[in-house]
């Protein structure tokens, strides 16, 4: 896969797979690397991938995760409930502590974000990315 990227004042946040960054694909050198996936990916040893952290607080919830692996969301009402629970969570004051880490680490350089899945243009990690270059 290559790897998404869209540009910011600061570094650039991108997307991959995290086992093609396991292998090494797609990560350029000195990027930060964050899971965002609520669970961790089947297959992949924790020693196996470095990563810089794992918000899960920036994941969808398990409610809307589900709903949209079954198929009782399509993927526009699936993006506008999962920008609605970070819109929800940032006014909550509950982001705080993750969007500061991932602040910290664009004035660094680029950060991935990393993902399990297969689907790569129907990924929550692009609803994440839109929604960060509008928060950060």
């Amino acid at each position: 896969m290559s790897t998404t990227k869209k540009s910011s004042k600061r570094g650039d946040i991108l997307i991959d797979r995290v086992y093609d960054a396991r292998k090494g694909e797609g990560v350029p050198e000195g990027a930060e690397c964050f899971l965002v996936d609520r669970l961790w990916p089947r297959g992949v040893a924790k020693d196996s991938i470095e990563l810089d952290g794992w918000p899960k607080e920036l994941t969808p919830s398990n409610e809307l995760r589900k709903r949209f692996h079954d198929g009782d969301l399509d993927w526009p009402n699936f993006s506008k409930a999962y920008r609605k629970e970070l819109d929800d969570s940032f006014t909550a004051g509950d982001l705080d502590e993750a969007l500061s880490e991932l602040r910290s680490s664009l004035t660094e350089g680029d950060v991935v974000l990393l993902i399990a899945g297969k689907d790569t243009e129907h990924t929550h990690a692009k609803v994440l990315r839109d929604w960060l270059q509008g928060a950060l």
